[in-house]
């Protein structure tokens, strides 16, 4: 029977995090579905909108030889995706679990037979530290002014 794994994200500033999550994913199954969340979902989800664009998200996480396929997700509710697009295991960051959104999480998909497998969460990189660090560079040298000096 071939097992399909399914790892959703918003890869936002594709960092080596996300590069291991679906690295570590495709050990894990025979089929391997990326989730990029969309733009629309994520402004909902975290209040505000990824810095690439889901097209060009998707575009970078298709390219990755060990994902089968994309899938975007538009719907906020993990179980709703599955009955678009099944899967047999769901594979997230170990920072859900324990959490009231990881303990639904588990419980909404044992329900369908669907494993949650977690993954360890890569504190030293994440978009919200890219984030971060690029506001920061902004701050010192906006964009503008350094677009600006290029071109004189």
């Amino acid at each position: 029977m071939t097992v399909v794994g399914y790892a959703p994200g918003a890869y936002d500033l594709f960092h080596i995090g996300h590069l291991n999550i679906l690295k570590h994913a495709a050990d894990h199954c025979d089929h391997l579905i990326a989730g990029v969340v969309s733009d629309e979902m994520l402004l909902q989800s975290k209040g505000r909108l990824p810095v690439v664009p889901l097209a060009e998200r998707m575009e970078i996480v298709r390219n990755l030889r060990f994902v089968d396929q994309v899938h975007a997700e538009v719907v906020p509710d993990k179980l709703d995706t599955w009955r678009v697009q099944p899967f047999d295991v769901i594979f997230k960051g170990d920072d859900w679990r324990g959490t009231p959104k990881g303990e639904k999480l588990e419980r909404d998909f044992q329900a369908v037979g669907v494993r949650v497998h977690y993954f360890p969460y890569t504190m030293h990189t994440s978009s919200t530290l890219l984030r971060k660090a690029l506001a920061a560079i902004d701050a010192e040298e906006p964009v503008g002014r350094v677009a600006r000096s290029l071109t004189n």
